[in-house]
Order: C-alpha cells, then sequence, then structure tokens
C-alpha cells in the first residue's frame, strides 16, 4: 500500500484545514464605524460612565449598532462614518475629564467566533489612511546634558565627602576636576572611585582629573534617550485618542510613528512636541482644604486637584522636579503591596534627603505637568494657544527619611503602579527630536490599495487556476485546491498573530500564490516522467512524490533564507513583507505536499487497479 496515508495524518490535515477556516473567517465580515472610550489616567472606567455613556448617546438620539464595555474600556459602533464622527465630538465634549476618546474600526465579527479567539488581521497605514511621521533623536544633546549632569553630581558628591575643590568645569574632551592640595587629590579620587566607576579617570595634571564618557556609557546613554522618547511619544498619542498606533524604533536614532485613522497632521504635529514635567510636593496639613477651595489660601499654600477632582492644598516649594529623576521602575513592596521604586540624581538627592527627614509621617504628593499646544483659528489666521494642565496622581506618606533611591507607595493597584513608573520616566522627553519624514495617507486611497491589491490577488490566483486545470487535469485540480487551502492557511496564522497587513505585505501574498504550484508543477512533472518511463500509474504516483520531495525542499529553503535576511535587514515594509513571504514559503510546502498528497490517495490510492493518469 505505497500510495495510502495513516488515519492520523488524515486526521492532522483535516484538523489544519478546519482551523484555517476558522481562523480565516474574521477577515470576511469587515469592520465597524466605531468610538473607543479608555480612562484619560490610571483607573479603568467602570460600569457606571459606560452606563452613563449609553444614556448620553441614547439622549441624543444617535442611533447605535452595538454597544460594549470589556477590561475598563467603552465601545460603542455605530452604521456609518457620519454617525460615528458626530458621536465622537458629542463625547468629547460631554466626557473630556473622564475619558480619551479615539476613533476606530471595530471588527464585525460574530460572537461565536471570538470565543473562539478568532479575530481579523489589522490594516497597516496605508491601507486605512493615517499619518506617518520619522523622528530623529537629537544624540548629541543627549550626551551633552548627561555631560550636565554628571558635573553637578560630582560637585555634590564633593560637598557631601567634605572634599575641598578649586574647580569642576565641563571641558571638550571630558569633565575636569581641579584639586587645591594633594589630601584633598587622595580623598577626590576616591570619591570619583566609588560614586563614578561608569566613567573612565584619568590624571591630567598636578592635583588634576580628567573624566571621560567611555563608548560603553555613551551607548547606554543614547540607547536610555530612545527608549525614554520611545515611552514619552507613546503615552502622548495616547491622548490624541488612536486606536491602534505603532510606535518603534528605526535604526540606532530614529522613531518611527503611525497614527492610523488621523488625517490632521498639524494636530498630531502639536502633541508630539508637547512637553511635561513633574513635581514632588509636600502636602498642607495645617490648614482647611475646603476653606481653600472657597478662595481662602493661606499663604505659602495652593490648591490642586487629584485624577478623581478631589482638591488638595499642597505647599508652593518643590521639593524635586521630574529632571531630577533618572529611572522609576515598578513593582511590589515588602508587603506585596504595589509600588513606584525612584532614582534621583545629585541634587535632588540632597534635597530629598533633607526634606524628608525634616517631615517623618507628612504626606508627598506628586503633580503631572503638562504643557499643550492648540492651534485655533481667529480672524482666519491660525494662532497658537498654549495650555498648562497640572494634576495629583499619586499621594504618599513619609515613612522615613531617603534621598537618592526611594519607593512610592499608597497604589490602588499594580497598574496604576506601572502606569506612574512610565509617567515619571515619560514625563518629558530625554532628547529633542525633528521631524525628518511626514506623510499623509488619505482614506479613499487606502481604500484603493485595498481593491488594487484583492484585484492584484484574484487575478494573479486565477491565472494559476486555469493553467493547472488546462495544464494537468485533474492533478491540476487537486493543485488549485492546495493552492486555495495554502492562501486560507496563511491569512488564518496571519489574523492568529494579529499581524498588521500592509501592501507589501499583499504583495508577499500575491508571490506566494506564484510559488505555492511551483511544488506541484515539479511533483507532476516527476509522475509524467515516470509514466514515459513505463512505470505504472500507482508507482509512477509514489516515485514521483519521493523524488520531488528533495528538489522541492531545497528551493524553498533557498527563498526561505533570502526572506530571512530580509527581515534580519530590512526596515518595516521590507520585514512585513519578508514575514509574509516566511509564512507562505512554509503553508506552501505544507499544502502541496501534504495537502495533495491526501487527495491523490483518497483519488487513487489503496492499490487501486488504474491504466490511465488525468495528468
Amino acid at each position: 500500500m505505497q500510495n495510502h496515508f495513516p488515519l492520523w495524518k488524515n486526521i492532522l490535515v483535516l484538523t489544519v484545514l478546519v482551523f484555517a477556516l476558522i481562523y480565516s473567517l474574521p477577515n470576511l465580515f469587515g469592520n465597524d464605524p466605531a468610538v473607543q472610550l479608555a480612562s484619560s489616567n490610571s483607573t479603568p472606567l467602570q460600569q457606571a460612565q459606560a452606563d452613563e455613556v449609553a444614556a448620553l448617546l441614547k439622549n441624543a438620539g444617535y442611533n447605535v449598532k452595538a454597544f460594549d464595555f470589556k477590561d475598563g474600556k467603552i465601545l460603542a459602533r455605530f452604521n456609518n462614518t457620519d454617525e460615528q464622527m458626530k458621536a465622537a465630538d458629542f463625547l468629547r465634549n460631554k466626557m473630556a475629564n473622564q475619558a480619551t476618546v479615539a476613533l476606530n474600526l471595530a471588527p464585525a465579527t460574530p460572537g461565536w467566533l471570538n470565543a473562539l479567539g478568532a479575530e481579523p488581521m489589522y490594516l497597516g497605514l496605508d491601507l486605512r489612511g493615517g499619518v506617518h511621521f520619522l523622528l530623529e533623536v537629537d544624540m548629541d544633546t543627549a550626551i551633552k546634558q548627561a555631560d550636565e549632569r554628571y558635573n553637578n553630581d560630582i560637585r555634590s558628591a564633593f560637598r557631601e565627602a567634605k572634599v575641598r575643590y578649586q574647580s569642576v568645569t565641563k571641558e571638550a574632551n571630558g569633565i575636569k576636576v581641579v584639586l587645591p592640595d594633594e589630601e584633598n587629590r587622595v580623598a577626590a579620587a576616591a570619591v570619583l572611585n566609588k560614586d563614578f566607576r561608569n566613567l573612565d579617570l584619568a590624571e591630567s595634571g598636578p592635583n588634576e582629573f580628567l573624566l571621560t564618557m567611555p563608548e560603553r556609557e555613551i551607548l547606554a546613554i543614547k540607547k536610555s534617550a530612545l527608549d525614554q522618547n520611545i515611552t514619552t511619544l507613546r503615552n502622548r498619542v495616547n491622548e490624541l485618542g488612536v486606536a491602534e498606533p505603532i510606535i518603534q524604533q528605526q535604526g540606532s536614532n530614529r522613531i518611527v510613528v503611525q497614527l492610523p485613522g488621523v488625517q490632521d497632521t498639524a494636530r498630531a504635529k502639536e502633541l508630539l512636541g508637547t512637553t511635561a514635567t513633574l513635581e514632588y510636593r509636600l502636602v498642607d496639613v495645617e490648614h482647611d482644604v475646603k476653606s481653600a477651595v472657597e478662595g481662602h489660601v493661606p499663604v505659602g499654600s495652593r490648591v490642586y486637584y487629584d485624577k478623581n477632582g478631589a482638591p488638595l492644598l499642597l505647599k508652593r516649594s518643590v521639593i524635586v522636579t521630574g529632571d531630577q529623576i533618572t529611572d522609576a521602575s515598578s513593582g511590589l513592596d515588602q508587603d506585596g503591596q504595589a509600588a513606584v521604586f525612584i532614582t534621583l540624581d545629585g541634587v535632588g538627592a540632597k534635597k530629598m534627603g533633607k526634606l524628608t527627614q525634616e517631615n517623618i509621617g507628612k504626606p508627598m504628593a506628586v503633580v503631572f505637568i503638562e504643557y499643550k499646544s492648540d492651534t485655533q483659528i481667529v480672524d482666519g489666521k491660525k494662532v497658537q494657544h498654549k495650555e498648562k494642565t497640572e494634576k495629583v496622581i499619586s499621594v504618599a506618606t513619609i515613612r522615613d527619611s531617603f534621598s537618592k533611591r526611594f519607593q512610592t507607595t499608597g497604589l490602588d493597584n499594580p497598574q496604576e503602579a506601572r502606569t506612574l513608573a512610565l509617567l515619571l520616566r515619560a514625563g518629558a522627553l530625554a532628547a529633542p527630536v525633528e521631524i525628518v519624514e511626514e506623510r499623509t495617507v488619505g482614506p479613499s486611497l487606502g481604500q484603493e490599495n485595498i481593491d488594487q491589491g484583492m484585484t492584484s490577488i484574484e487575478v494573479g490566483f486565477l491565472l494559476v487556476v486555469v493553467f493547472m486545470i488546462i495544464y494537468y487535469r485533474a492533478f491540476g485540480l487537486i493543485a488549485d485546491f492546495a493552492l486555495i487551502f495554502n492562501v486560507v492557511l496563511l491569512i488564518a496564522i496571519l489574523s492568529l498573530l494579529q499581524a498588521t497587513l500592509t501592501l507589501p505585505g499583499m504583495a508577499g501574498i500575491v508571490l506566494t500564490v506564484g510559488m505555492a504550484v511551483d511544488a506541484n508543477v515539479l511533483i507532476n512533472e516527476r509522475i509524467r516522467e515516470e509514466l514515459r518511463n513505463g512505470n505504472s500509474p500507482q508507482a509512477s504516483i509514489y516515485v514521483g512524490y519521493e523524488k520531488a520531495f528533495a528538489t522541492i525542499l531545497d528551493s524553498n529553503v533557498t527563498t526561505l533564507l533570502v526572506a530571512l535576511i530580509l527581515f534580519g535587514l530590512g526596515t518595516g515594509p521590507v520585514k512585513g513583507f519578508a514575514v509574509v513571504l516566511s509564512l507562505g514559503i512554509l503553508t506552501s510546502m505544507f499544502t502541496a505536499i501534504t495537502g495533495t498528497r491526501m487527495l491523490v490517495n483518497w483519488i487513487y490510492g489503496d492499490n487501486r487497479r488504474i491504466e490511465k493518469l488525468s495528468i
């Protein structure tokens, strides 16, 4: 029984086919125009707020197709984009201080498919429309800022260690330290070797040192600046209300920002250029908050509001600001409660240490300050309006004296701790950014790209199908089934991975359609050759599949290696093409060899007496 599959192999192929059909189906149902609401602070939206939004839309007369509340987010679906846009503007006015409102395209996938975890692929910027920015981080400024921090930290370290020095100056080639005598030179060397081991220390003259940043430190500073800017930009884009933004590193000093669905380039540029910072202030517990809100604010204090709108009375004097925070990370304290671990620079550590020592047991607040720019049309001219917003994002009691490293507790949950750590790290850009490329893709052009891409796939698919049936007859029809199976399986895998489909990705699918039948052409030609040599149909089928396998494997492995090189060396669009091509090669090998062999075995296998093959 040469041409026969064991039961397990048949079940495997059929299982993969069912899997492919189920997980590719969501892409047929399209999307609903929707409005998404997410919390504008670290506290997720509650059911009461969802009920409020539903009531607002109903009372305003909006025809909501479906309304969902899940994972602290609200999603309202509409029948058309006009209703969607009007509802979004309406909700921005009504929920301005409670939620971020985003336009979205929500998949119209049936509930039974959602229950199986089946979701459609995302559409990239070139298919959906939106704004593309390429930002370049000013690494020279990042290095200069690091030099200035080290300069200040060295001075502070000397003062704390009671080391007398003549000067600590920033030179072109590093930081120069001049000491008055040998005794202070030895003491200074001890301090520098202990606290500044990441810098290279050399004697530049009698009682003089020169500290320079080694290459590894420069690379670390550049990486940190890039990472912090990406975090900052991602946090700012959330404020713009973009449902599926793409913010990722490109090269060693550039950041790609793609905002699908956004057409207002000016608004996006203003948001990316917004500056923000943080301040630590003591809470005024000596005076009445209610009296201050009514207008009787004590001298030396000021009224602020927390993320829930509750008033707080804080001291006017600032302890430390966000630019003195060098690092922040979230985690759990010794009691298993959510906490944020913060590291300050030398100046900030000294101020924090002195103030906390004097105020143990008193509450301290973290104030988030943001400066937003908004362009308005006044008398037919564009006028830029700057707005300053301040809110208290955390209040914690000072348990003990601390300075350089400390933790902030009193947070509701780990998610709030992660958000606070992000705000502390991303309050301001680590280094300036410059927009070196910007591109706007209109939604109509995106739809045109989809239509043209689908036409390419359909035409290519049809030509291949017709050719195979004419040239290889029944075996060509079997190859066409494998081709359909391959495309469905490829789309199912991309959907399961929640890949973003772009034009290069569509090109990869078109190329896969053309390449997928290569294996069947090789198999069919080997079978023909065996028939011409006088072998029986059964033997020709068996030998054809066996001998063609090595050639198929060799050609596909070669193409796969090229795809991997494209993925390793290419940027965004090239990587997308390489991923689709790689997956297409793997799925085509499975469907062309195993899928067609199963069908051939069903039709011609089990030692049936066959005098002629339709090939």
